[in-house]
């Protein structure tokens, strides 16, 4: 379903929630740590809202770093806040560059190990209680993000869209789509 599509009233809460995340994420790089979770033949992923050309982005579990903060303590936080659940970080997988303007963000990808707790739809704490993005925290089959829409899954998949293709550092890549 494109943007378009949608009532009058989500584009007004649409243009609310991009302003904030403009605002919050925006103009500046970020870098974040995110944890590639699979169980069987699924990864876990995070669908936010109103980021990404279809207006959904389904993408592992991350954020950004804070200030003093570990690589370590910042997964095993974001996993807490988006996803309840508590993991133990394991190698890296993948380096990744992304811009969109107005979004700029280095991604560390690891490998993470569940540890405890059950997988529930978390918050973004940078975001505002009426605004939040996350919609849905689910293991998806590596089948289902092959058989879908490519732009509503994070880039990596793209290239990387089976679980055999994370048992082992696959490198940096970029992602540039709009420069401004």
């Amino acid at each position: 379903m494109g943007r378009k599509s949608l009532s009058f009233g989500y584009f007004i809460l649409y243009g609310i929630v991009e302003q904030e995340i403009q605002r919050v994420f925006g103009h500046h790089l970020r870098l974040r740590v995110s944890g590639i979770c699979i169980e069987q033949e699924s990864i876990l992923l995070v669908k936010h809202r109103s980021i990404g050309k279809k207006g959904i982005l389904w993408a592992p579990p991350g954020g950004g770093l804070h200030y003093g903060e570990t690589v370590s303590e910042a997964l095993h936080r974001e996993f807490l806040e988006e996803t309840g659940l508590s993991v133990e970080m394991g190698m890296p997988l993948l380096i990744n560059e992304y811009i969109e303007s107005p979004l700029h963000a280095l991604e560390l990808f690891f490998s993470v190990q569940c540890k405890g707790g059950e997988v529930r739809k978390g918050n973004d704490p940078e975001m505002g209680s009426g605004q939040q993005i996350i919609q849905e925290v689910r293991f998806v089959s590596f089948e289902e993000i092959r058989n879908s829409d490519p732009d509503i899954f994070h880039s990596l998949f793209k290239k990387y869209n089976q679980k055999e293709a994370f048992s082992s550092f696959l490198g940096f890549q970029q992602n540039i789509v709009l420069r401004g």
